[in-house]
């Protein structure tokens, strides 16, 4: 088992997410946008990684984000811990609406903000998906793919797994496979959707990109790993976060609770219980970041049990 460290990708720890960014904002400033909308929970990498990026380049990063009552009832209490905390340093438009999916609840939210800020304000405003992932941010991870055949990847490895949360590392590498005829299996943990969504998704991407029609299907070139996003989305069990603690103490590496911890525990479990879903032996793991989601005392039990111990000289001897 070997791990690709994209959580060290640069710009605040956004991991995975400035690969699609790199394209999705390339886009904005060639068509002259003024500022950057996109959505996701209320402690969402993705748009912590867009408004770091938006502020970078000189736009201004507004962000519609799902929250739970208590925010929608007091949103001047929105607590400034984990992405929420560089998400107000960096001054970001916050919008709070009610728990709901992409197409019924943020895309509309999205749509109705952009119109405002046009009519109200004058401002044109790039609309970025839930995750990046589209058709754009796609060619982060076709890219990707395209550094990891540069490393190395085809001699060195049978099988790539990492985290699933939106489908757009996803699509990129399960394309860029297919298309330069990798033996390579690619293999997605979810950590929020079902296996259908993931699917309906690539072949969306496959479409786009003239491949649907020659026959291939998303279910012939990416494995969905499901049935590990244990409590749901964004929710941990204690027997995940002791994983992650475990992992941490004997590698130094550290996996964030939201996506690439519970890939590692389906990953781990899927080896010890059904080794042939894996073509070989030889598996890369891709880091895609996620550490601020760390931030928000949810280790605070697993830790207090844990190796490592705390204890006070107040004498100073």
């Amino acid at each position: 088992l070997s791990i690709k460290r994209d959580d060290m990708s640069g710009i605040a720890l956004t991991g995975n997410k400035v690969r699609k960014l790199e394209f999705l904002m390339a886009e904005a400033l060639e068509g002259g946008y003024d500022g950057v909308v996109t959505c996701g929970a209320v402690q969402s990498n993705h748009a912590r990684a867009t408004a770091v990026a938006a502020r970078e380049l000189g736009l201004t990063p507004y962000l519609v984000l799902r929250s739970d009552p208590e925010d929608l009832d007091n949103p001047e209490k929105l607590s400034c811990l984990a992405n929420q905390l560089v998400d107000r340093m960096l001054g970001s438009n916050i919008v709070l609406v009610p728990q709901g999916g992409y197409l019924e609840r943020l895309k509309p939210a999205m749509d109705t903000l952009i119109e405002e800020l046009k009519t109200k304000h004058d401002k044109k405003t790039f609309l970025v998906p839930v995750g990046g992932s589209n058709y754009v941010g796609v060619w982060g991870y076709i890219e990707a793919f395209n550094e990891l055949l540069q490393q190395n990847l085809v001699e060195n490895f049978d099988d790539i797994v990492f985290a699933c949360g939106s489908g757009g590392t996803a699509s990129g590498l399960a394309i860029a496979n297919y298309v330069c005829g990798s033996p390579v299996r690619i293999h997605g943990v979810s950590v929020s959707d079902s296996q259908k969504y993931f699917h309906d998704h690539l072949d969306k991407m496959l479409q786009e990109c003239g491949l649907y029609e020659t026959g291939v299907r998303a279910s012939d070139i990416l494995d969905i790993v499901d049935g590990y996003k244990g409590l749901g989305y964004g929710l941990s069990t204690d027997e995940e976060l002791e994983l992650m603690a475990s992992i941490s103490q004997t590698s130094g590496i550290i996996v964030d609770p939201v996506y690439s911890g519970k890939a590692v525990f389906g990953m781990v479990s899927e080896m010890k219980n059904n080794p042939n879903r894996f073509k070989g032996k030889r598996i890369l793991f891709i880091h895609t970041g996620g550490l601020l989601g760390l931030f928000d005392n949810r280790m605070d039990s697993v830790l207090s049990k844990s190796a490592s111990k705390v204890v006070a000289w107040k004498d100073g001897t």
